[in-house]
């Protein structure tokens, strides 16, 4: 009798401990899931976030953080002064955001040495947004829309976007990351002739933008500046995969110091909560960041 009730004892008191603490590894169970949730690797890889709550300069930057707009050659710091780019607080998806009112002919950029981590071998990264728009009931007809590029000293040397189309009905939104111009398009065709399994592109021909609701972009790409034919680049709409492309030789011959991240080239409506990342991430990590209910400022915190 007395060995039963030492065991009865036993289990007892086994049952009350922590899950976590019996772990093999000793670590508390919010450590586990945390690890499990790519948390942690997320926010290391973590280059650049502009929340636009306290300001239009970014929060968190590895190179230079303040906002410009005018032309990138002469920048002009801060916001345009006609008010066709503005801060609305409380307008974000988290806090505040970026309005770019129906009138705008501006955009504005950060400067991307150190933020966009452009590395000469084996580039590779990932970029997410929040944008709130109608594109067939916002954008000026005619007209390409890029809320968000990579860009540097000349397009043809190497570039990565964020488009709505001009002559869809919807409009297409898509992601490319077009190298330098004569390694995939030696003959110089024009971007709407190109078949769309010819470009470094992923199209989505419907897609969910509204002026009423929010909706994640991220992109990833990896594999630039190899030398070879294995360039590649991922979308993802609100956590979730929209398609990829592959086999590309994605060699970008940027000045770094001329390069920039530019926001809201003819654009109108809402942009917040923009991020860069030093690699590729995984559908699981961009889940958690789709998840993230303060969004990127979580992450810091």
């Amino acid at each position: 009798m007395l060995i039963l009730r030492l065991m009865n004892n036993c289990f007892v008191a086994m049952a009350i401990i922590p899950l976590g603490i019996l772990s093999f590894t000793g670590q508390p169970e919010a450590a586990e899931e945390s690890k499990k949730s790519g948390f942690d690797e997320v926010r290391d890889a973590l280059l650049f976030h502009a929340s636009f709550d306290r300001g239009p300069d970014a929060d968190y930057a590895s190179g230079n953080n303040r906002l410009y707009s005018g032309d990138r050659k002469a920048p002009t710091p801060g916001l345009p002064p006609d008010g066709s780019v503005v801060l609305a607080p409380d307008e974000g998806k988290f806090g505040g955001a970026l309005h770019f009112n129906p009138s705008s002919k501006s955009y504005v950029f950060f400067e991307g040495e150190g933020n966009l981590g452009f590395r000469e071998e084996d580039w590779s990264g990932s970029c997410s947004v929040w944008l709130r728009t109608n594109p067939d009931e916002d954008l000026t007809p005619g007209q390409y829309c890029d809320p968000l590029q990579f860009v540097a000293q000349a397009w043809g040397e190497g570039n990565m976007f964020i488009e709505f189309s001009k002559d869809h009905t919807p409009r297409h939104f898509r992601y490319a990351l077009l190298p330098v111009t004569r390694l995939w398009n030696p003959d110089n065709r024009g971007w709407e002739e190109i078949p769309e399994n010819e470009r470094p592109m992923v199209p989505v021909h419907d897609p969910p933008f509204t002026r009423e609701n929010w909706t994640h972009i991220v992109f990833t790409f990896g594999d630039a500046n190899t030398g070879r034919k294995d360039g590649w680049g991922k979308l993802y709409l609100d956590g979730q995969p929209m398609g990829e492309f592959k086999g590309f030789e994605s060699t970008f011959n940027w000045e770094i110091d001329k390069s920039a991240l530019t926001l809201g080239l003819n654009y109108v409506g809402w942009i917040d909560d923009v991020a860069i990342f030093n690699r590729a991430l995984e559908d699981q990590e961009v889940l958690v960041l789709h998840g993230l209910e303060q969004g990127i400022s979580k992450l810091k915190k």
